[in-house]
């Protein structure tokens, strides 16, 4: 999966061939997860890790022990917070799906940020994570059909972005679970959003799969805009958050 890596940095602007050389020559130490497992919990030591496979989430567990998913992480992902930020104001991260994870040593990339593209993308990931971070916000006032549809939509824009989806459609390993998790609604509730939406045929379930099956009008639904997940080259410059974290 260091080519999803490589897509989801190019998405702040084409990579030299001596940088893709270079990210393609990193040598990650996996470590294979079940699914339901966390990952970086909300006191562990602060780390920077890179989502190999799978699909997982940042989540907080509330006064009530409810969860709220409030991302998801896919393949190409970078996550964790920069050196300097304490350790219990980080989300905690867990698995939704079998995962692998690899663990960066952070002169690695250090060592990265001196080539000028990877940098640049760096810096686009932090802004990219801001925005989209807006996004689920704003989709928070929406109606609950219209805001499971917007989550779905995002979530195939960003694996199709990184070649594990296709522009028609898509199928997720979401449980039911997960996707109320990440539209604040009941467990109940989205059943009925779903058989909705199949209804209007616009997903279809299987055992523990989903799939998007008419992208186009689903996207309809929502309102989605892609958008905010095509924003290109962060404009500030150098030492900015995340790089400066990193040393």
């Amino acid at each position: 999966m260091a080519n999803a890596f490589i897509r989801r940095l190019e998405q702040a602007g084409t990579l030299a061939d001596l940088e893709q050389k270079v990210l393609l020559s990193l040598e990650f130490g996996t470590q294979e997860l079940a699914a339901h497992q966390a990952i970086i919990g909300q006191q562990a030591e602060p780390v920077l890790c890179l989502m190999m496979r799978g699909l997982a989430c940042r989540y907080a567990t509330l006064p009530d022990g409810t969860r709220r998913i409030a991302a998801f992480l896919i393949p190409g992902d970078l996550f964790g917070p920069p050196a300097g930020f304490p350790s219990e104001l980080a989300w905690r991260v867990g698995t939704l799906t079998r995962c692998s994870v690899a663990e960066l040593p952070r002169p690695d990339l250090c060592m990265l940020s001196s080539y000028p593209g990877i940098k640049r993308a760096l810096r686009w990931l932090m802004r990219d994570e801001l925005n989209r971070a807006r996004a689920w916000l704003l989709n928070d006032s929406q109606a609950s059909l219209q805001r499971v549809a917007h989550l779905l939509c995002e979530l195939q824009a960003r694996l199709e972005a990184v070649g594990l989806a296709g522009q028609d459609g898509c199928e997720l390993s979401l449980s039911q679970a997960d996707l109320a998790d990440a539209a604040a609604t009941s467990h109940v509730h989205i059943s009925r959003i779903l058989q909705t939406l199949c209804g209007h045929q616009l997903v279809s379930l299987g055992r523990q799969k989903l799939t998007i099956t008419d992208v186009r009008r689903l996207r309809d639904l929502a309102g989605f805009d892609p958008g905010y997940l095509a924003a290109r080259r962060a404009e500030f410059e150098p030492d900015d958050l995340l790089v400066s974290g990193l040393t």
